[in-house]
């Protein structure tokens, strides 16, 4: 088993900006989460992860049944670890809907009472993307929400908020993947954010996407549709700043170039201050998860940022930093040299960041979803 993730080993490094640094001092050996076969499930993608409310970590993924493909019969599952990801719990079905397509998961955790709310889509499953953005589909990719009032150890059923959160003439949609976040700071203190993106078909044919913000300013009762970028954004991740702005940093959907999208909002996501690209995060057009490294609680103008960096293949899945609120990058460090996608990360405590990831090996990548803590100095 050691062999197998020696490529995501790592001692040490040292992220600087300045005269500021994060060190990252250790990297504890990757475990794996979900695994190719388990549960009778032929691939897990599609990670996300919380730390509920009790200190438990939960990981969510897809869980597909038969193949690894993105449609077809997939099941939105989880994993609990009450001790700090040492071991995990047994993988617990959220939503299964039949041979359709339950996914995307994106979580948040509201107080300290034990409430989770998290956004996810649907489709048929004989529906794939290609279909739904033609509109040639049976049906049209939905959003839902669901919630837990016990740190996730049951959950609501789903209740369908499309009509709300997607306008009629999108075709393709989806929320996150990845965590949701929860703004500690005014403007709209207590505002639930969530990071989607939808595609749409022009006069021509041609396919287009746009990511935009959902928000809720009631825990989740009640949802409504924030900003919408303009400059081409696919899979998107949400972090506060210290100022209390919102940025969105955006996966590239309609260009080749190996960089990222970013959206700032000053107003909660209501409207963009300004939209721009990012060339300092080269990837392979992949999705990537951001966090504010939070001191005590408090949003700071540092945050991280996970991705694999590389500009053509999905390797080298790695940290960048920004002590800047997210105006500049620097130093990207590999977490996993070896094959490596989506990410989510988790802020454990003040000196600790938890990583869920998916990576495999040189005939496929997409073997398990991992986790793994980065131990921090700064």
């Amino acid at each position: 088993m050691v062999g197998r993730f020696a490529v995501c080993g790592l001692l040490a490094l040292t992220i600087v900006a300045c005269t500021r640094t994060v060190e990252v001092t250790a990297l504890s050996t990757p475990i794996p989460v979900f695994s190719e076969g388990d549960a009778g499930y032929a691939c897990y993608r599609i990670p996300a992860i919380i730390r509920a409310a009790n200190g438990d970590l939960i990981a969510f993924a897809e869980a597909r049944r038969y193949g690894k493909q993105d449609a077809g019969d997939i099941d939105l599952v989880m994993r609990r670890s009450s001790d700090e990801g040492q071991t995990w719990g047994p993988i617990t079905i959220i939503w299964d809907d039949s041979t359709h397509t339950c996914g995307n998961p994106a979580p948040v955790v509201v107080g300290t009472a034990g409430k989770i709310v998290m956004l996810t889509t649907w489709n048929r499953g004989e529906d794939h993307e290609r279909d739904i953005e033609q509109r040639t589909s049976l049906d049209t990719r939905r959003a839902f929400v669901m919630h837990s009032d016990d740190h996730g150890h049951t959950w609501s059923e789903a209740r369908e908020i499309t009509s709300i959160v997607k306008d009629s003439t999108w075709t393709w949609y989806a929320t996150g993947p990845c965590h949701a976040t929860r703004k500690e700071l005014e403007p709209h203190k207590g505002r639930i954010v969530v990071p989607a993106n939808h595609k749409l078909l022009d006069n021509e044919g041609k396919v287009g996407a746009r990511s935009q913000l959902l928000y809720s300013d009631d825990e989740g009762a009640t949802w409504h549709l924030g900003a919408i970028s303009q400059a081409g954004g696919n899979e998107s991740t949400v972090a506060e700043c210290s100022d209390g702005s919102l940025l969105l940093n955006m996966r590239h959907f309609e260009r080749q170039d190996s960089l990222r999208l970013y959206a700032r909002s000053l107003d909660g996501g209501l409207t963009w201050s300004e939209q721009g690209e990012w060339s300092d995060l080269p990837e392979p057009r992949c999705q990537g998860s951001m966090l504010n490294l939070t001191k005590g609680g408090a949003p700071t103008s540092t945050l991280l940022f996970c991705n694999p960096h590389h500009p053509r293949k999905r390797l080298n899945l790695s940290f960048s930093v920004s002590y800047d609120n997210g105006t500049s990058w620097s130093h990207l460090k590999t977490i996993c040299e070896g094959p490596s996608a989506y990410s989510d990360i988790v802020q454990l405590d003040d000196d600790r960041i938890g990583i869920l990831f998916e990576n495999g090996d040189s005939k496929m990548i997409y073997r398990r979803i991992s986790f793994a803590i980065a131990t921090l100095k700064r």
